[in-house]
């Protein structure tokens, strides 16, 4: 067997349908039913926006560490995620999710490099890889000189 982490977290709830989410060494995070469902909260984290930024958060973290292994320099990284919950035969699920990450790069030279970076990031997300749920990945590559 390879090499094996362990990530623990914690829930205690607070009110209605609030808690508090905490993890050893970490700030806590406010969590709430998302205001899509009965009694839902706006403006706090949900289960559904840890889940979809789970994802983004991973792809970003495998491109930069793909970047830093292949000596690849760029300028700048950003993305955007949405992931969409449907109503199916067995209940809801988030059924497909969609990152749209953008990298700043300083020449055109770079862009097809930074391209199959990104994409081997998404194909190497453990995440992604962990779940059901379909991920696109929908780059886009700037060259600001």
């Amino acid at each position: 067997m390879g090499e094996r982490h362990v990530y623990k977290t914690s829930v205690s709830w607070l009110e209605k349908r609030r808690g508090n989410l905490s993890a050893p060494g970490l700030p806590d995070l406010t969590v709430a039913t998302p205001p899509e469902f009965p009694e839902g909260i706006p403006g706090i984290w949900s289960p559904e926006h840890l889940y979809v930024a789970a994802v983004e958060v991973c792809t970003m973290t495998t491109f930069l560490a793909i970047a830093a292994n292949s000596k690849f320099e760029f300028i700048s990284y950003s993305s955007e995620a949405e992931g969409i919950l449907e109503q199916l035969e067995t209940g809801y699920e988030i059924t497909e999710i969609t990152i749209r990450p953008t990298i700043t790069v300083a020449a055109e030279a770079q862009t097809d490099k930074a391209k199959r970076l990104i994409e081997k990031s998404e194909r190497h997300c453990l995440i992604s890889n962990s779940m059901k749920t379909k991920v696109h990945l929908d780059p886009v590559i700037v060259v600001k000189a």
